[in-house]
C-alpha cells in the first residue's frame, strides 16, 4: 500500500513526529485531498497541548489546508478529483443541534475541526467532509491561500458583516497574523483604516498594506485619538491581549462595535456606562463555513489581498512550528508538501 508523510502530535506537550503511514481511503461522503500547503496557525497550540474536550492522540494538527482533491468517496457528487480546495477551521457540522437546525452551522455545538476532531492537514494526504470543502480559485498560490483558510476568512468575514459601510473610521488592532490581513481588507472594503499597534516598528508596514494612519498606543492614548477623529465605528481586535482590547473601548464612536478575534482567557473590561453611553458593543466573532471561505479566497484574488508568509518543508515541520511561536516569523508561517 502507498505511503504518506505526516507531522503528528504522539502525545500531549510532545514535539512533532515525522512518521509514515499508510495513505487513507474515503469513506461514503468524503474525499481524500493530497495537501500542497497548511498554515501553521496559533490556535494549533490547542492540539500540541492538549487544550480541547476529548482530543485523541496521536493527532495531526492543521486547520488552513490547500490542496487538490486526490479521490472521492462513495456518494460525493458535487465534487471531483483534480479540483483545487481549501480547508480551514470549520472541519464540519452535526446538521443536529440548534444551531445547525436554524441553519447556522458556523456556531454547532459539536463542530469538527481540522487537527483536533480528525486529522489535519501537516500530512500530504487528509481525509475531510465534503462540508468541509471551500473551492479554491486556480489562480491563487497554495502557500498564500493557506492562510486566507483561517486567518483570512476571520479577517474578512468578521469586518464585512461589522456594520461599517464604506468611508467610516475603521480600527485594526494589532499588526501580527490577523491584522496584517486585516488592515488590507478594510482597506479594500473602502474603509478609513487606522492601525493600532505597540512601538513604532511596524508603522511604516501598516501604512504600506493599506492603513491611512497609524497609532502607537505605548506612546500615546489610543481611544483619545480615535475620538479625535471622530471614533471607531469598528474596532476589528486582533492582537490576543484583553489588557490592550479593554483600552480601546473609549475609542468607539456612537453604535460603535468592537469585534474580538484574538483569543485569550483573560476578561475584556468595560463597565455598563461605557456601553450604555453611545450604543455601544463587544461582539465575538469565530472564522466562518467553506462558503463565507470561498467568498474570501475570490476577494483576495479580486483585489490583491495576500498574506506574508515564511515556508517550511513538512520534514521541518518542529522548526516551522517554533518559528511562528517565536513572535519573530513574517506573520504567518505555512508548512509545503
Amino acid at each position: 500500500m502507498a505511503r504518506m508523510k505526516v507531522a503528528q502530535v504522539t502525545k500531549p506537550g510532545s514535539d512533532l513526529d515525522i512518521v509514515e503511514r499508510d495513505i487513507p481511503q474515503p469513506p461514503p461522503g468524503h474525499v481524500r485531498i493530497r495537501v500542497q500547503a497548511c498554515g501553521i496557525c496559533f490556535s494549533d497550540h490547542l492540539t500540541k497541548d492538549n487544550l480541547w474536550p476529548g482530543l485523541q492522540y496521536p493527532r495531526v494538527p492543521g486547520h488552513e489546508v490547500a490542496g487538490v482533491i486526490d479521490e472521492a468517496g462513495a456518494g460525493v457528487t458535487t465534487w471531483r478529483k483534480g479540483q483545487r480546495v481549501g480547508v480551514g477551521w470549520h472541519g464540519g457540522q452535526d446538521n443536529t443541534c440548534l444551531a445547525c437546525r436554524r441553519g447556522d452551522f458556523g456556531i454547532c455545538v459539536n463542530l469538527k475541526i481540522p487537527g483536533i476532531t480528525y486529522d489535519g492537514g501537516y500530512a500530504e494526504y487528509m481525509i475531510v467532509p465534503v462540508e468541509a470543502l471551500a473551492l479554491m480559485p486556480e489562480s491563487l498560490d497554495a502557500a498564500e491561500a493557506a492562510p486566507l483558510m483561517c486567518a483570512g476568512i476571520t479577517t474578512f468575514n468578521s469586518l464585512r458583516h461589522a456594520g461599517a459601510l464604506p468611508g467610516d473610521l475603521v480600527a485594526v488592532q494589532g499588526i501580527g497574523g490577523l491584522g496584517h490581513l486585516g488592515v488590507q481588507f478594510a482597506n479594500r472594503f473602502g474603509y478609513k483604516v487606522v492601525a493600532v499597534g505597540r512601538g513604532m516598528e511596524n508603522a511604516a508596514l501598516a501604512k504600506k498594506l493599506g492603513a491611512n494612519a497609524y497609532i502607537d498606543s505605548q506612546a500615546t492614548n489610543a481611544a483619545e485619538e480615535l475620538q479625535k477623529m471622530g471614533g471607531a465605528k469598528v474596532i476589528l481586535a486582533t492582537a490576543p491581549s484583553s489588557k490592550a482590547m479593554s483600552s480601546l473601548v473609549d475609542g468607539l464612536g456612537m453604535n460603535g462595535k468592537m469585534v474580538v478575534l484574538g483569543a485569550t482567557p483573560d476578561p475584556i473590561e468595560v463597565s455598563p456606562f461605557q456601553l450604555i453611553t453611545g450604543r455601544k458593543s463587544i461582539q465575538g466573532w469565530p472564522s466562518g463555513i467553506p462558503t463565507d471561505s470561498e467568498d474570501t479566497l475570490r476577494f483576495a484574488e479580486l483585489t490583491g489581498v495576500r498574506p506574508m508568509i515564511e515556508k517550511y518543508p513538512l520534514a521541518k515541520a518542529n522548526e516551522a512550528y517554533a518559528r511562528m511561536f517565536s513572535g519573530k516569523a513574517q506573520f504567518r508561517v505555512v508548512l509545503t508538501m
